[in-house]
């Protein structure tokens, strides 16, 4: 079995106004970074021959009462990227986390590469590390190619291990020099949930006649099997990546990320964190560190 190393990343810490941290109060290793979604930032929706990933599809599909607008525009870090990069190096920050857009690097998630998606992502990466900022990937963040959507449902069918890892392999191909820090899927329980059991995010999957139904509009999906087959695929798909990675490049940390909330007393620090919480968490965690599936799902 391989090991895993777990990265925990402290999102917000609320302190009582008066109270102060700095960087002295953590240790000299620990990274302070941001981190976006290609598809949240980039913009140039329909430039240099990108293509629609699932959330393009949803946008523009008249869910303005769930996420009103688009981000074909964002904020335009696919021409700002310089721009942004300064900022952050004013800022401070060691270390950039960003996603690929899949569907901007491999059109119709398998095939051939872009070059102008390439190009993008190349001058990207030498930019953060030109301002001494590390450069850390997140393989996909919610954004399928609508092509492999269409083509067999995406993340319900288990023909997305193959693609994922071929596209997974061209990224380390091309960026693996300079990145060495790699996420497969960024809060794979909030997809899986989010896109298979309520249908509050694309692709809009749940059981027609649930409760649910009524406020995303789902049309197709089954909400109690989607959710674990879609989760049982990302986990399949993160493994295989790994081990290709291990293999083929270099061992170095590897990561899947999960989404889950925490609640501390502040300055006691105390750990509050309740059922749901805790199956949400252990329901990817338990498999990719433990190798067990967990108690509470």
């Amino acid at each position: 079995m391989m090991s895993m190393k777990v990265f925990v990343l402290v999102v917000s810490v609320l302190v009582p106004f008066g109270d102060a941290l700095s960087r002295d109060d953590f240790p000299p290793h620990f990274l302070f970074g941001a981190s976006t979604s290609a598809y949240q930032v980039e913009g140039a929706a329909n430039e240099d021959g990108r293509k629609p990933s699932i959330w393009d599809t949803f946008a523009h599909a008249g869910n303005a009462n769930l996420y009103p607008g688009n981000a074909d525009t964002g904020i335009d870090q696919y021409h700002k990227y310089k721009e942004d990069i300064q900022l952050m190096a004013k800022m401070g920050l060691d270390a950039y986390r960003f996603s690929i857009s899949w569907s901007r690097l491999i059109l119709d998630g398998k095939g051939p590469i872009n070059p102008k998606g390439l190009q993008y992502y190349n001058n990207l990466i030498n930019e953060l590390i030109s301002q001494g900022i590390q450069a850390h990937v997140t393989l996909v963040h919610f954004d399928l190619p609508q092509a492999l959507e269409d083509e067999y449902e995406g993340w319900v069918s288990r023909r997305i291990v193959k693609d994922f890892t071929s596209y997974a392999d061209v990224c380390f191909r091309e960026f693996g020099d300079r990145v060495k820090y790699w996420t497969t899927v960024n809060e794979g329980n909030v997809f899986a949930v989010g896109g298979y059991d309520s249908g509050l995010i694309p692709p809009q999957r749940c059981s027609p006649s649930s409760a649910q139904s009524l406020i995303s509009n789902c049309s197709r999906g089954n909400s109690s099997t989607e959710p674990y087959l879609v989760a049982h695929h990302m986990l399949l798909a993160h493994a295989t990546t790994a081990n290709l990675y291990r293999k083929k490049y270099q061992v170095t940390p590897f990561l899947f990320v999960y989404n889950g909330d925490l609640q501390m007393m502040y300055p006691m620090f105390k750990l509050r964190a309740t059922s749901p919480n805790a199956a949400a968490i252990l329901w990817l965690r338990c498999p990719t560190q433990l190798h067990h599936t967990a108690i509470a799902v």
